[in-house]
């Protein structure tokens, strides 16, 4: 007969089976192993087929770099602009675009880099995008940029000065020689979002076109695979079919309303968090769903200020290794409507100033402290 004492009671180790989640830990180029270090990006690939494939990532990366372009550069500098309007890329570019390429490269894969070619007098002649793939950056011990080379197919290295190198970095940490991707941080974030979907659209395939357990009375393989021949022909045309009775019986395999989750409000809630993390509102890039007036207007306000500072790194850029002065306008500023919108709520009674002052103290006398 079994013992049945209560002290002989234990515990499961469940605990001991999960692991908690970690963030793995990151080091800088900072740890040097020699006269020089090299480093390339070698998930330029990838990234550049996230940008590709991704509508939403690509839409918000789109919008940055048009919108830190803004209306174009202006310059005071007659001979700048000179200089500039004669900056052709590779044959079909201008200015402009060729910024607006370098920021949509650096935004996916964290650096961008064009070639400065000069004429044998040291004048500034053109601007040529590269592959950010091919270029490898040469540092030294003390982590300062010596050289660039670029690698293409099979043949030498082509090796670049700094002074021949036009350079961006997104985000530099530390002693970094290189920036951060903006994929990088919402990658998961982007698997997950279109592995619903994919779930949500095999779901709505079976609504559709259920599947079905079709039970046979024979064993015969060639029987088998005529009726599986004349089954699926009749449902992809969506024809009916007859069959004696008593030969086949058939179970329509389908989850019952409500027996899964309804993964939309998970997509949806995923689709925002990507918008908050890439740092683009959606109301940027033309989507106003869930969006109150004043909502927009400080998601619009919040926004402009990351691309002003997006566009003074530019500026100081393109004067630190072109030498030429620019100044990039903002398209449209929310800013002076926002406080002019604040006066009319103070003169409409909707806000009050005397709220947020302090008022005289009184005794009850009536007698004022």
């Amino acid at each position: 007969m079994p013992q049945t004492d209560i002290g002989s009671t234990s515990t499961s180790d469940i605990a001991s089976s999960f692991t908690d989640y970690s963030v793995p830990s990151e080091t800088t180029d900072g740890e040097t192993v020699g006269k020089e270090n090299f480093w390339i990006n070698e998930k330029w690939n990838q990234y550049l087929g996230y940008y590709k494939k991704i509508p939403e990532l690509r839409a918000a990366i789109d919008a940055r770099a048009t919108w830190t372009v803004g209306k174009g550069y202006q310059t005071d500098d007659f001979l700048v602009e000179g200089i500039l309007d004669d900056i052709h890329g590779n044959g079909v570019d201008t200015f402009n675009t060729i910024l607006e390429n370098s920021i949509r490269s650096m935004n996916i894969g964290g650096d961008a880099f064009c070639e400065i070619i000069r004429d044998d007098e040291g004048n500034l002649i053109n601007v040529k995008p590269l592959d950010p793939g091919t270029i490898r950056i040469v540092f030294d011990a003390k982590g300062m940029i010596t050289r660039y080379e670029q690698f293409t197919g099979k043949n030498p290295p082509k090796k670049f000065t700094t002074a021949e190198m036009f350079h961006l970095s997104r985000n530099r940490v530390a002693d970094e020689v290189h920036g951060v991707s903006v994929i990088e941080a919402v990658e998961d974030i982007i698997l997950m979002r279109n592995e619903a979907m994919d779930d949500w659209k095999r779901v709505m395939h079976r609504n559709v076109d259920p599947m079905i357990a079709y039970k046979l009375d024979t064993d015969d393989p060639a029987k088998i695979a005529a009726f599986k021949a004349k089954v699926d022909a009749a449902k992809g045309k969506g024809e009916n079919m007859y069959i004696p009775q008593g030969t086949v019986e058939f179970e329509v395999i389908s989850l019952a309303p409500n027996a899964n989750l309804n993964p939309l409000a998970w997509i949806d809630s995923l689709n925002n968090y990507f918008y908050e993390a890439v740092g683009t509102p959606k109301i940027v890039i033309g989507n106003a769903a869930d969006f109150t007036e004043a909502s927009a207007k400080i998601s619009y306000l919040s926004f402009q200020q990351s691309v002003e500072e997006e566009q003074l790194f530019i500026e100081e850029q393109v004067y630190t290794q072109l030498g030429l002065p620019i100044n990039l306008e903002f398209p449209a500023s929310l800013e002076n409507e926002l406080i002019s919108d604040n006066k009319k709520d103070v003169e409409n009674g909707a806000s009050q100033p005397a709220e947020t002052t302090e008022q005289p103290v009184t005794e009850e006398g009536g007698e004022t402290v």
